[in-house]
């Protein structure tokens, strides 16, 4: 009995989770319960507490973190100056005539606004406010609608820069390290967050090409689901030019903020930092920028960045007391009684982590999860680039999954009532397949993620 702790430890956090109480503290609350009862029972050894303020220090002063609030800035500012309402409404003029044209625009311009704020959710709710009153204006069926604006939202996940991937490239290069000392490597290799930006980038460009292809398909097959925007403004010069001058800051400084961390110019804080004064920049040019709208994207930042970091503490404290009651030797054992090997281990991993997408956010995961099975399945040989990509592209996917996707809600939470749920669970479906696609063509050919 004693030995299965770990795992009743975690199932009892789902359990607390799943009836809705805040994730930081039921992760710190308990595990502190679990770490006085082994204490109690002579099970746990209280020294192991002892090293949680390091722990946490080790976490305030962690420099790729930093990069963490920086994001943030930039996509709550990028959003709130109504920068992406303004592309979103120049590109639909400037495409609306090409069949499935406005649904075209709305991939676009979600992956763009994916790549700046990084969180599904705010990218869900933006995309759904702006763009699935006009799709269904135009005569866009109501599943297509919701089903593009749906997966375009989670292309947060695997865009970079993403704050998906900067979380979960810190947590892999600890994982790394832990996993080469644990098989006595004294030479280091080690993983950068910039490291997992360069391996999403063919990955996230062949999601985005996948999406855009199955919206043309439906234009060709199916014109009446996604006719052509008829209304469009007849000036298509004037509506193109006002899309360059929309399009091209955003990709600027998404291109710098990247182009920086690929070609070895900064870190990604450092990038960061350029993105967060760049979309001030922006927002002061476009005449967007207040005193009062400065105000609320710092309170907004304030407000997620708290959550990001107090989650991570708490899954700090989580995976200490877990390690202390032999949950890492429980994990490589059960990993290594697999058939399959490393193939068949990587699998759970992935289904697990596939099916605790329906009731935790990608934050608990990556803070959670992937420190407990990331050190097994990199001491096992799995490419930890690889892996996190993988892993971001699975989660991306169970977002999406009926019944319980988060995209499903947010999307639920703006639509207006005449589009059923039942059309928003249809009209991802056919999404979920390309990214399943995508999840077996990087298995069998793990050269399209580089590293």
């Amino acid at each position: 009995m004693i030995e299965f702790l770990p795992i009743i430890m975690f199932a009892v956090v789902c359990l607390a989770l799943m009836l809705g109480y805040p994730v930081a503290f039921t992760l710190a609350g308990v595990a502190l319960l679990f770490a006085g009862g082994g204490i109690l029972a002579g099970v746990f050894d209280p020294a192991l507490m002892l090293t949680f303020p390091s722990r946490l220090y080790g976490i305030m002063s962690n420099y790729t973190l930093v990069a963490v609030p920086l994001f943030v800035f930039m996509g709550v500012m990028l959003e709130k100056s109504r920068l992406a309402e303004e592309l979103l409404s120049n590109m639909a003029k400037a495409c609306g005539r090409l069949p499935g044209g406005l649904g075209l625009s709305v991939i676009v311009v979600g992956a763009l606004l994916a790549a700046s704020t990084g969180i599904v959710g705010a990218t869900v709710v933006t995309m759904g406010l702006m763009s699935l009153p006009t799709m269904l204006r135009h005569g866009y069926s109501p599943t297509l609608a919701t089903g593009t604006i749906c997966a375009t939202g989670t292309l947060g996940q695997i865009i970079p820069p993403s704050i998906a991937l900067v979380l979960l490239g810190d947590v892999i290069s600890s994982a790394y390290q832990q996993a080469q000392l644990h098989l006595g490597v004294l030479n280091l290799d080690t993983v950068s967050v910039g490291d997992l930006f360069v391996g999403a980038v063919v990955p996230g460009l062949l999601l985005i090409t996948l999406y855009m292809g199955y919206v043309l398909c439906v234009a060709w097959l199916r014109p009446q689901q996604a006719p052509r925007a008829l209304d469009c403004d007849d000036d298509s010069a004037v509506s193109r030019t006002r899309l360059l001058l929309s399009l091209v800051p955003v990709l600027v400084l998404i291109t710098l903020v990247l182009g920086s961390i690929i070609g070895g110019f900064a870190t990604p804080t450092e990038a960061a930092g350029v993105g967060a004064a760049g979309a001030l920049i922006l927002a002061a040019l476009k005449k967007q920028l207040s005193l009062a709208r400065l105000r609320e994207v710092m309170t907004a930042t304030t407000r997620i960045s708290a959550m990001i970091f107090t989650i991570l503490i708490g899954a700090s404290l989580f995976s200490l007391v877990f390690r202390g009651f032999g949950g890492e030797e429980l994990v490589h054992h059960l990993f290594s009684q697999l058939p399959g090997g490393v193939v068949g281990a990587v699998l759970v991993v992935m289904l697990v982590i596939f099916l605790l997408g329906f009731i935790l956010d990608f934050i608990e995961i990556t803070f959670v999860v992937v420190p407990i099975v990331g050190p097994v399945l990199l001491g096992m040989g799995v490419d930890p680039v690889w892996l996190g990509i993988m892993i971001a592209i699975n989660l991306q996917t169970s977002f999406l999954t009926p019944p319980f996707g988060f995209a499903l809600f947010y999307l639920r939470g703006v639509a207006p009532q005449s589009v059923p749920s039942g059309a928003i669970y249809r009209g991802v479906a056919p999404f979920i397949v390309l990214q399943l696609l995508l999840l077996l063509a990087l298995a069998i050919w793990p050269e399209l993620v580089w590293s």
